[in-house]
């Protein structure tokens, strides 16, 4: 069986004194996050590609546990694999050390950069372009590796990227203990496996992942939730069903618990507090979900002045036409002769 040979471009990347390492990939091939990348929090990435060898992955992270520097790394999973020709490999390490591969059978354009705490790499590539422009942009994009990465994949699709088109990509990043409740070390794992600009749709629902699950925000812009914002949101919570109180502007025990169903049935439940403050984010999210149920309320049922405000039971007043009745229409006389 004759296996297909897939266009990608990818990096590799690690920010260690962040804690963070990662792998962002976009390619020509259905559902390529299921392939391509690999990462363990505090060991590296791998990004295997070409004529992918999947055992690349756990094999490479496991030699990088014990140790082994990317050097070696790449050196020893080609050398062992008689197919070596045909693959491309980019590999970082716990400390950023970067190493990468490019078999000589690998289809054109084909090639790989490795800088300092990366290793990028691509095939079937409309030209050597595409890998200097993912390079050049995570060099000089500001933020976390997250954005970094992001950059760097749409950096390289306007340089051309895969010549075939687009179809999938994926973004990977560990740190440790950053999954769900804390249960993994996947802080972001987003694939997006068949669309026709895979790229930003990754950026689209990295948007919503970063909103619900992330804790990337400014500890400093923390708000604290009393005075007007205690008021701001219980009249929000109140328009979506979730508090039934007065607008008290304390931050009292059924605010908190309203504001606390809020968060579970969003799904945010890795930016619930305990400190009296809230993220911006989760703010800004509750005030436009209340906008929408506001809006919706004024096409669905009589417009009442400040009705939200006066609470349920409001009725609209009869209204009162100004304008004066109809004169009744004018008819000819007829006399009898």
């Amino acid at each position: 069986m004759v296996l297909p040979r897939f266009g990608t471009f990818s990096i590799v990347a690690a920010d260690p004194a962040a804690g963070l390492w990662g792998v962002a990939v976009q390619s020509k091939f259905i559902s390529v996050g299921a392939v391509v990348p690999w990462a363990a929090s505090g060991v590296g990435a791998v990004a295997t590609q070409a004529l992918a060898n999947v055992r690349y992955g756990p094999e490479g992270l496991a030699r990088l546990k014990r140790g082994e520097s990317p050097e070696t790394v790449v050196a020893k999973l080609t050398a062992a694999d008689p197919k070596r020709n045909q693959r491309q490999l980019g590999v970082v390490d716990a400390k950023g050390r970067a190493a990468a591969y490019t078999g000589s059978e690998c289809l054109d354009w084909a090639g790989h950069i490795v800088g300092e705490g990366f290793a990028c790499q691509g095939n079937i590539l409309f030209s050597k372009n595409v890998v200097e422009a993912m390079a050049r942009t995570y060099e000089s994009t500001p933020g976390d590796l997250p954005e970094r990465l992001l950059a760097a994949l749409g950096s390289a699709q306007r340089e051309g990227g895969d010549r075939r088109g687009m179809q999938s990509a994926a973004l990977l990043v560990v740190r440790d203990k950053g999954g769900y409740d804390e249960g993994s070390d996947r802080w972001i794992d987003i694939r997006i496996d068949d669309h026709p600009a895979p790229i930003e749709e990754l950026k689209r629902v990295f948007r919503l992942y970063d909103l619900t699950l992330l804790t990337r925000e400014d500890p400093t812009t923390l708000v604290p939730l009393a005075g007007d914002v205690a008021r701001a949101v219980q009249r929000s919570l109140g328009l979506l069903g979730f508090y039934s109180g007065r607008l008290t502007a304390s931050w009292d025990a059924p605010t908190a618990k309203a504001f606390e169903k809020f968060l579970s049935e969003n799904n945010f439940e890795n930016k619930a507090r305990t400190d009296g403050t809230v993220w911006p984010s989760v703010l800004n999210y509750l005030e436009e979900r209340a906008q929408v149920e506001s809006a919706r309320r004024t096409t669905t049922a009589p417009v009442v002045a400040n009705a939200l405000d006066r609470g349920p039971g409001a009725a609209p007043k009869k209204e009162v036409d100004p304008s004066p009745p109809a004169a009744p229409p004018k008819t000819k006389a007829h006399r009898s002769k």
